[in-house]
């Protein structure tokens, strides 16, 4: 499904009936990562929405850099489409960064909030100069290099190993990313705010989901997420690298389930 949505064409799935979860997916991947929690939260009752973000998945890709204001305003603007006025909103990763976003400037519309293998904190200079180098290769060879260099790193070693299926599943993903979502993307993660002193203020239920092997989130910042929400529940998900809802289905739609299960609006 698609709609019209601050001048460009969104792409989105919205399954099932019920309360609303809005699921926003990490970089540079796009709906599809979230096919495992699909009929799980269908069968518990929920309405899941999922959304291609701008400049991903079968959304339009507009030239120029995105800001995660942008992005978090596509979102709301597709929820007035559907007529959802409150849902529990979760993001992955870079869909975590769009979230804290959203949350500050439209705390109405979520009932609840689900941190998934993301952070409150910017990046550090490593990961900085990490970033500004995948984005000049990006540019000069395409985002095939991107995902062969990235996709590897996302899971735990063991997934690598023993399902490599799903390594090639999300690089495929990755590859089909538009280098202008690549770019712009890149760039809103290099400039957006540090969350972490106002934390205090997303006062509603929050569940943080981390990963025991994630590489690319630390358990630090994990821990410091969690710490600083005022109503929080943290979820370590054993066996799993940073796409934990991909290696580790069940116990991930298990914590999301019994999560949503305590929620009043649910």
């Amino acid at each position: 499904m698609k709609a019209r949505i601050n001048g460009i064409s969104l792409s989105y799935e919205d399954v099932g009936s019920g309360p609303a979860v809005v699921l926003l997916h990490g970089f540079p991947l796009n709906r599809k990562m979230w096919n495992p929690q699909r009929e799980a939260l269908i069968s518990a009752g929920f309405r899941l929405v999922t959304p291609d973000l701008r400049g991903f998945g079968e959304s339009d890709a507009p030239e120029g850099s995105y800001t995660m204001s942008l992005l978090a305003d596509d979102i709301v603007s597709l929820m007035d489409h559907l007529g959802v006025r409150q849902a529990v909103l979760g993001g992955m990763s870079m869909g975590g960064y769009v979230l804290f976003n959203l949350l500050e400037r439209y705390r109405e519309r979520a009932s609840a909030a689900c941190f998934i293998t993301t952070r409150s904190t910017v990046d550090d200079d490593s990961v900085k100069w990490g970033r500004l180098a995948l984005l000049e290769t990006a540019e000069k060879y395409g985002s095939a290099v991107v995902a062969e260099l990235s996709a590897p790193s996302l899971f735990a070693n063991a997934t690598v190993r023993e399902k490599p299926g799903l390594v090639r599943g999300l690089c495929e993903m990755m590859v089909s990313a538009d280098m202008r979502g690549v770019k712009g993307a890149l760039m809103a993660m290099l400039e957006r705010k540090d969350y972490t002193s106002l934390l205090g203020g997303f006062n509603l239920p929050s569940l943080v989901i981390g990963a025991e092997q994630d590489s690319t989130v630390r358990r630090e910042d994990t821990r410091l997420l969690a710490e600083g929400l005022p109503d929080c529940e943290m979820c370590m998900i054993p066996g799993a690298g940073h796409m934990a809802n991909l290696e580790q289905p069940s116990a991930f739609n298990e914590c999301l389930l019994n999560f949503l299960g305590k929620i009043p609006a649910c």
